[in-house]
């Protein structure tokens, strides 16, 4: 038991904050995000005698913690996703102003556009492992990341792309 838990922590707990990270993204508040990474974490370690050594472990955590969250999802919406309020920064905060804004205009994106977003941007993962992860096709996942940059981008130039908005 001692190796296997050795084992566990040795292939997942780094990868935590990235969890934690985009599960921020997907919650509501930051105990909602972690709450969803505590169960995604608890579920890789009841199955983790069917991971393979070798293979992506960031994807297979990331793959449980959409699993997850979307078994989570069958909640009210309302409830899950609060109305992004628009903040007023304050002049003297340099670079603040601007990342807020970033994540105003990033709030604002559909889920699947945000999530694509996060997965494929800011974690890195190829568009094959964004696929595997979400469990869509790869042209899907081009289609949605190739949108959400350009609903991203108008929305920073205040011109807001509706299609692709929520």
């Amino acid at each position: 038991m001692a190796k296997r838990q050795e084992e566990f922590e040795q292939v997942a707990m780094p990868h935590t904050r990235s969890l934690l990270r985009v599960a921020r993204r997907l919650s509501s508040d930051l105990s909602s995000a972690e709450d969803l990474v505590q169960q995604t974490l608890l579920l890789a370690w009841r199955s983790f005698h069917q991971f393979h050594p070798g293979t992506n472990a960031r994807a297979w955590l990331f793959r449980i913690l959409f699993n997850e969250y979307r078994a989570r999802a069958r909640k009210p919406v309302v409830a899950m996703f609060p109305r992004v309020t628009e903040f007023e920064p304050r002049s003297d905060w340099r670079g603040v102003d601007t990342a807020i804004e970033m994540t105003q205009a990033l709030a604002r994106l559909t889920l699947e556009h945000r999530t694509v977003l996060l997965l494929s941007v800011v974690e890195g993962f190829t568009c094959q492992e964004v696929a595997g992860i979400l469990a869509i096709p790869i042209g899907t996942v081009m289609s949605r990341l190739s949108r959400a940059r350009e609903a991203l981008r108008g929305e920073l130039m205040g011109e807001p792309q509706c299609k692709v908005l929520g």
